[in-house]
């Protein structure tokens, strides 16, 4: 479904998949040709498909890239076997990941497979604050307005969290929620006093009322925008 869209697939295989280099040897005359050569070895991984070595820690990762089969799958995959060996211990773990596009590096496929972890906060957060499961629509089109609104939505709240409170990693959806609501009780409030008060203490009831909802403290960051 995937590639119908045209779109590729990066996803992450069980450490025991059972991956296989392409049959590359002579065919038979007749019957069937063979397509699957030798399976991969995941300890043992041939020196010709390493990509990069680095050690930290006591820790070598080394990452390699080829192009295998899979029984589960038609087509060929771009799989880059991630190996890390405690130098000491000599305890070994690796990371199958793999995507459908047979020509993206290795670097850029374990960089997008990273990003899954974002693209799951967007959706929560999606969800959670901004009506993504909560919509009625029925037809294509308000589906799809409704769906981008949210998405849309996620993207102001993050903006607008990094300008009010660029300091506090913490301040979250909520703070932002309780931030704007603040400043609009105290706006409306000051509206309806007959002589306006001094800066100063208009600054501190914001900060005040600013984070009466909020769920980190974070009112000494805060200004009035």
């Amino acid at each position: 479904m995937v590639r119908q869209c045209n779109l590729h697939l990066i996803s992450k295989l069980r450490s025991d998949s059972a991956l296989y280099f392409p049959y590359t040897g002579p065919q038979a005359t007749r019957g069937t040709r063979r397509k699957y050569g030798d399976r991969v070895n995941y300890r043992r991984m041939p020196p010709e498909y390493l990509k990069q070595t680095t050690v930290a820690d006591g820790i070598e990762t080394r990452t390699y890239q080829a192009t295998l089969l899979h029984p589960d799958f038609a087509q060929p995959l771009n799989v880059v076997i991630i190996v890390k060996t405690n130098l000491q211990t000599q305890a070994w773990a690796h990371v199958i990941l793999f995507s459908s596009d047979l020509t993206l590096a290795w670097d850029k496929l374990v960089e997008y497979y990273r990003l899954r972890f974002q693209i799951e906060f967007n959706f929560r957060d999606a969800k959670q604050y901004w009506g993504l499961e909560d919509f009625m629509n029925i037809t294509e089109t308000a589906v799809t307005n409704a769906a981008n609104l949210a998405f849309f939505m996620v993207n102001v709240a993050d903006c607008s969290r990094r300008q009010i409170c660029p300091d506090e990693s913490a301040f979250s959806v909520l703070d932002l929620k309780a931030y704007c609501r603040g400043y609009k009780y105290v706006t409306e409030t000051i509206k309806m006093l007959q002589e306006k008060p001094d800066p100063i203490l208009i600054s501190q009831v914001f900060r005040q009322v600013a984070c009466l909802g909020s769920i980190h403290n974070t009112a000494a960051q805060l200004s009035p925008p």
